[in-house]
């Protein structure tokens, strides 16, 4: 596989993982970066991603060839719960070799793949396997999308701790202003903190600033 898979995760759930990889999948576009988004696990749906329908809406593209083809949500489970018990619920197990293949297939028609995951670096796919051991096992570049909301520094940092403890790279930090941090005073201090982090421990990340573009 073509090194050009980038994973997105984020601190948590609802912290707008969806929203900022689709915005990172229009601006590499609009640069001239063919990029394609791609669901690892969709959970709380049944025949469709409705994060992959999200991410088409804000890319401005409508359904791609290859979301017709299944091939950016691979494995899509009923129940909107952490991958691992959604399976469980289903009565089947996620076919880790199918999102290979998909995946595979994505990084060679695309100059790169957004690969976002199922809420945070910790949520487990199985219940012998996290989120951060799959990335890490597959050395993806990190996207982490983080916030101007109380308490994104501590869940930050904890995750970039785990993050680096594993040898993965981190491509980007993006923070995101949706959706909107009512505290100004927080969510001013919270981006210059992290600012600071990056050109200190991770010069060679890019740090993104995730407009609220009125659209969910």
């Amino acid at each position: 596989m073509k090194k050009n898979v980038y994973f997105v995760s984020g601190i948590d759930t609802n912290i707008g993982k969806s929203y900022a990889t689709a915005y990172l999948a229009k601006t590499w576009n609009e640069r001239g970066i063919r990029t394609i988004t791609e669901k690892l696990i969709q959970t709380g749906n049944t025949d469709m991603s409705e994060d992959i329908e999200l991410h088409r809406r804000i890319m401005g593209t409508g359904l791609l060839l290859e979301d017709k083809e299944r091939l950016t949500m691979p494995e899509i489970f009923s129940y909107p719960c952490s991958p691992h018990l959604a399976a469980e619920i289903d009565k089947r197990p996620i076919d880790f070799d199918k999102i290979e293949r998909a995946t595979q297939t994505l990084s060679e028609r695309y100059d790169a793949v957004l690969l976002e995951g199922a809420g945070g670096l910790m949520v487990p796919l199985t219940r012998e396997l996290l989120t951060i051991d799959y990335v890490a096992q597959k050395q993806y570049p990190l996207v982490f999308v983080t916030s101007g909301r109380l308490g994104s520094i501590n869940h930050t940092l904890l995750s970039l701790e785990a993050m680096t403890r594993r040898g993965i790279r981190l491509h980007t930090l993006a923070y995101n202003l949706f959706p909107e941090e009512d505290d100004e005073i927080i969510r001013r201090d919270t981006e210059e903190y992290m600012r600071d982090l990056l050109k200190r421990e991770y010069p060679e990340a890019e740090f993104v600033v995730v407009p609220f573009l009125g659209t969910k």
